[in-house]
């Protein structure tokens, strides 16, 4: 039977996504865990797999695409199976399908149920439901409340914590007022879409918007009208699951699980009371499931003893900043849409040590060596103009100034002040510029100028240690050179080893404006100035 796959909501704000790109076509295979597609959401571009094996019989977005949360994304069936019903009935929405069976003991709901002129909600007043947090929850469960009722609610506050299947997120709220009710108490479970709160006006009696909610009978902006006047719907009373133990005594004692190790526990046949919840105030979640084992029955009179481990797994939740989201954005599309390659090379140090040395024995200079690759850079660019150019969707725009970006470490995340006409530009001039931008930086007072503009980017993690790495290309660019750190060891010169000074460089290249030949022709120039600098000087 055909299964139908939505547009899955990544993240906890997403609202829609952008196909970046499909690993499978129409007629491909698929087996369950198989990635369908990168999914680009308002935070980062995303693999999703696929819950189904089949084959691919329908896609609904195309590459490129953006469209809502819940929009028809695939369509995994048998192959040669009609999923034309699918396909064009795929934006009707049939209420009754969102009412499990005898969840309403009345007859089925229908549209003539509804009365909307007569049944609006009090103006103001906002339904808030159980958020879909990941792409496979199903249902969640409040770890804790962070606002109460009564208490005053702004756009952005933090109203709770929601434990899915996957982890316990904060859930913030997009609406301002007052919070006037609480559907689920902390360690209450429910399913996605029902009930969770209500916010509005302070005084408003929301009474019987509560008590007639129903999920999937009900938009968030319709209460149910009764058939008759003064009827009530029933629904069924949710009963709390009272577990027994293996000596048939029932346990007066609430159980914490997660939604996940419930069902796991109940797949396993685990008793949960035997289990010790490792999560948040002795919850039981999905690791303590995997790997409980029963208490071993001893046939001798010695005690069995078993370890019971003391220490308690917890964590920091620190929200993203606006530059973090930044950087995920620009760097997941850079590294998604550009082709990038590496060409890896190791420079002889040795005469870059010794002009520094020479160099700063002038009174009052100081260079660093990240000086000396910035000029050396700005130098051979200005002979490889096609490692200084920029990719857009409609051109290609080939530089003919030299303004490079240094990429700066700061609390929040990376910015990339730029040096403009570097290779204008004395050693001591960069090196005053980049300290200057260093600073700034790190004390937030850059301004946007500063920070655009490159035409070339530097990324250098040897102060750190680290010998070698590679950087995301820093988009419109085509290149970045990463730089590693100097290195004291044996190497060959003149056919005998003796103790040197190298360092490693790899440089990023997007394939749709830099050739291999031509990036590794920009190296061999950068690798004369390096390694003679005085030529930097003529």
């Amino acid at each position: 039977m055909a299964e139908v796959i939505n547009m899955p909501r990544l993240s906890d704000t997403m609202e829609e996504g952008t196909v970046a790109s499909w690993l499978k076509k129409v007629g491909d295979k698929v087996e369950e865990g198989d990635i369908l597609a990168e999914i680009e959401t308002d935070k980062a571009t995303m693999e999703f797999e696929s819950f189904n094996e089949g084959t691919l019989l329908h896609i609904g977005i195309a590459e490129g695409e953006t469209a809502k949360v819940d929009t028809l994304l695939a369509i995994i069936g048998d192959e040669g199976e009609d999923i034309s019903g699918l396909i064009y009935g795929s934006t009707q929405i049939e209420k009754s399908d969102a009412i499990s069976e005898g969840e309403v003991t009345e007859a089925n709901i229908s549209e003539a149920d509804f009365d909307e002129s007569s049944s609006e909600l009090p103006e103001g007043v906002i339904v808030i439901t159980m958020p879909r947090l990941s792409d496979t929850m199903e249902e969640g469960t409040v770890a804790s409340w962070l606002k109460n009722v009564g208490d005053e609610i702004e756009e952005g506050d933090i109203l709770a914590e929601i434990e899915t299947d996957k982890a316990t997120m904060e859930f913030e709220s997009f609406n301002s007022g007052t919070l006037l009710h609480v559907g689920l108490q902390v360690g209450d479970s429910a399913k996605v879409d029902d009930l969770l709160a209500i916010i509005g006006p302070a005084g408003t009696d929301v009474s019987a918007v509560a008590k007639n909610f129903k999920m999937g009978a009900l938009s968030k902006e319709v209460v149910p009208k009764p058939e008759k006047k003064g009827e009530v719907l029933k629904t069924e009373t949710i009963k709390e699951v009272v577990t027994v133990n293996t000596v048939n005594t029932v346990s007066s004692e609430r159980i914490f699980a997660s939604p996940l190790a419930k069902k796991m526990a109940e797949e396993k046949g685990i008793n949960l009371n035997q289990v010790n919840g490792s999560g948040e105030n002795g919850r039981i979640v999905k690791r303590d499931i995997e790997n409980f084992t029963p208490a071993a029955v001893s046939s001798s009179s010695a005690p069995v003893v078993k370890f019971v481990p003391t220490g308690q797994e917890d964590f920091d939740e620190i929200p993203n900043s606006n530059m973090r989201k930044a950087i995920a954005k620009n760097l997941a599309k850079s590294k998604f849409t550009a082709p990038h390659y590496y060409l890896n090379v190791e420079f002889d140090m040795d005469n870059a040590i010794a002009f520094r040395t020479q160099y700063n024995s002038i009174p009052d200079t100081k260079i660093s060596f990240n000086d000396m690759i910035v000029k050396a850079c700005a130098l051979a660019l200005r002979q490889h103009p096609q490692v200084n150019s920029q990719w857009f969707d409609d051109k290609m725009r080939m530089n003919n100034h030299v303004h490079i970006g240094v990429a700066v470490a700061v609390p929040d995340g990376l910015v990339v002040p730029v040096v403009r006409f570097a290779n204008e530009q004395s050693l001591p001039q960069i090196g005053a510029a980049v300290k200057d931008y260093a600073v700034r930086a790190r004390n937030k007072k850059l301004t946007l100028d500063e920070m655009e503009g490159s035409t070339f980017t530097i990324s250098n993690l040897g102060m750190f240690g680290i010998e070698s790495f590679t950087s995301i290309i820093n988009q419109p660019n085509s290149a970045i050179l990463s730089v590693g750190a100097i290195v004291e060891k044996p190497v060959v010169k003149n056919g005998e080893v003796v103790a040197g000074n190298t360092m490693k460089l790899t440089l990023a290249c997007d394939h749709r404006t830099v050739d291999g030949a031509t990036g590794a022709q920009f190296l061999q120039t950068l690798k004369g100035y390096i390694e003679n600098p005085v030529t930097m000087l003529i």
